[in-house]
């Protein structure tokens, strides 16, 4: 169970990021359990949606003890550092398609308030976050951001483009901008097309403005390419409301 859900190559990146186990200078105590049982153990509770109390002890640690380590773990940064070294490794094998890209946001519950919550718009004004992201072509999140449910898309686009780490390309140097970038009509906006142009990432932003045509139907790329570009956040969007705990966040501070 635990080789199928911390593959050799994730656990290589993986044990880059982690931070050293703290040191017992008088000895004694439990055993710590290992990064790698704790790691599959996070990821199962991810990915099922069950609570840390029910995790099998398959695994080995109990449930506070795999909280405690992913509490530990948020608080160091590990997954941030994760994406990026994961990021690295796909574009220094050719795996990343800069050519179109696209941005996109989710609500997502906040049960037990925090910062970076809002009134959410669409649920009655509940306190609630919203997920700001950047995907490749094919769908793998370049750029990821958090804010209150009631930010309008438009104020995310410009920081999540800066957003985007300098990845390691096949041949060549880093990038970190798209050749093209899609966006539906939130982003329907004149300054942020501007924006985009001086960066030389071309956009193809819906148009909100009543009696003008889609860019992405009058200039050639029709309507099958536009639900292909909006498919793509979609199924990203999918896989984490099919795993029920990537569909609401626990406190955030600053």
């Amino acid at each position: 169970m635990v080789e199928r859900l911390v593959p050799d190559e994730l656990w290589e990146l993986f044990e880059r990021v982690v931070p050293p186990a703290p040191s017992r200078p008088q000895g004694g105590g439990r055993r710590r359990y290992g990064d790698r049982e704790v790691l599959a153990a996070i990821i199962f509770v991810a990915t099922t949606g069950c609570t840390w109390r029910q995790l099998p002890p398959v695994f080995g640690p109990s449930g506070p003890t795999a909280h405690r380590r992913f509490t530990e773990w948020t608080a160091a940064r590990v997954w941030a550092k994760l994406h990026r070294l994961i990021l690295d490794e796909l574009g220094s094998r050719g795996e990343l398609d800069w050519s179109r890209c696209a941005i996109d946001s989710v609500n997502m519950r906040a049960l037990k308030g925090g910062d970076l919550t809002g009134p959410n718009p669409v649920d009655r004004g509940k306190k609630d976050s919203k997920i700001h992201l950047i995907t490749e072509r094919a769908g793998l999140p370049l750029s990821i951001g958090i804010s209150g449910a009631n930010l309008h898309d438009s104020q995310a686009l410009e920081p999540l483009v800066r957003g985007i780490p300098p990845i390691r390309s096949r041949r060549g140097p880093r990038r970190r901008r798209p050749a093209k970038l899609h966006a539906d009509k939130g982003y329907d906006y004149d300054h942020l097309r501007r924006w985009l142009r001086k960066r030389g990432i071309r956009h193809r932003i819906a148009i909100l403005r009543k009696g003008q045509v889609s860019p992405l139907v009058s200039r050639g790329f029709g309507r099958s390419a536009s639900r292909s570009r909006a498919s793509v956040i979609s199924r990203v969007q999918g896989q984490w409301w099919a795993r029920r705990r990537m569909r609401r966040r626990p406190v955030v501070t600053s």
